[in-house]
């Protein structure tokens, strides 16, 4: 009995990598083009973050860092592609939050599993508020909640697709306040911030520099801020909270993971990397002009934020029985 058990070890330790042979993986990490799989179309926030990330890389490392653009299917077909791409650290997700949280939940057929990516690193958080059209007979948040239950499924909200942040923070929003709101999806963001500002749409809780200038130019009213501080560059908009509604957060984030079973030491590799990245000056700067923040961290702290939000959005789509077709 002892010699198989001294047999079945020894076949373990020829084939277990030591602490030595894992560090090793790292070594000569990136020795070729490394490509990001942005799961967002070309322009927006996660892009631009993703191709700034990609040219200071380029910098750091000698090698090239390409960045490709994979829409579609609320960030499924992007993250899919990562998730059967080979585990070397060469293809990586720049991801907004659904495919790597909700989808899961909205998705009755969804071809890989977002758990078993692996984390690198959140990219940036962007503060969502709530804003109306410019004729809405609201202007603050407790009128509209008092309008809304005056009027029982006639105010209408929009987002850029069923299970997006902003649809889920508008559930959210109306099971906090006894509210019934009806909801308009779109394909994205411009059309839906252009139907706002022409009166098409009630109200949308949204990304802030999608609708900045148009609050600024008054085609739109802003009633809060969906985090836990006022902002500086909008210190007369309140909080929810201080509007009255504490329990409704919510921001817009971006992140890296790389395909399932991507070998520890290349992770940490790429996060070290991009933690030295966000903490450049030009980097916060370019990034602070479209009110997005570095974020940065550790993949266990992604690893725990991910799970935290699928747990508290899975609430709302549960309660709310939202689904994708």
């Amino acid at each position: 009995m002892r010699a198989f058990w001294v047999t079945i070890m020894a076949g373990f330790l020829a084939v277990a990598p030591a602490p030595a042979q894992q560090k090793d993986e790292a070594a000569g990490y990136p020795s070729r083009t490394v490509k990001i799989i942005v799961s967002a179309p070309p322009g927006g926030g996660l892009d631009i973050a993703a191709r700034l990330m990609a040219d200071k890389l380029q910098q750091r490392w000698g090698q090239a860092v390409v960045v490709e653009n994979r829409p579609g299917a609320g960030g499924n077909l992007g993250a899919g592609e990562v998730a059967g791409a080979e585990p070397d650290g060469y293809t990586l997700l720049s991801a907004q939050p659904a495919p790597l949280t909700t989808n899961v939940l909205l998705y009755k057929n969804l071809h890989f599993d977002p758990a078993a990516l692996a984390p690198v690193i959140l990219m940036t958080t962007l503060p969502n508020v709530l804003v109306v059209r410019s004729d809405f007979p609201a202007n603050t948040v407790g009128e509209l909640i008092a309008y809304a239950k005056a009027n029982p499924g006639k105010v209408n909200f929009g987002s850029q697709g069923i299970g997006t942040t902003p649809h889920l923070t508008a559930e959210l929003f109306a099971r906090r306040t006894g509210t019934v709101l009806t909801h308009v999806p779109y394909r994205g963001t411009t059309q839906s911030v252009n139907d706002l500002i022409a009166g098409h749409l009630d109200l949308l809780f949204m990304q802030l520099d999608a609708v900045r200038e148009h609050y600024q130019a008054g085609k739109i009213k802003m009633l809060a801020v969906t985090v836990d501080r006022r902002l500086p560059a909008l210190p007369d908009i309140p909080t929810m909270a201080e509007a009255g509604v504490p329990d409704v957060r919510s921001d817009t984030w971006n992140a890296i993971a790389a395909p399932p079973k991507t070998p520890k030491p290349i992770v940490d590799k790429i996060n070290a990397a991009m933690n030295e990245v966000f903490a450049l000056p030009e980097i916060r700067a370019r990034l602070a002009t479209m009110s997005m923040q570095p974020a940065g961290g550790s993949p266990a702290d992604m690893a725990a934020f991910l799970k935290a939000e699928t747990a508290r959005w899975g609430e709302v789509i549960r309660a709310a029985n939202i689904t994708v077709n």
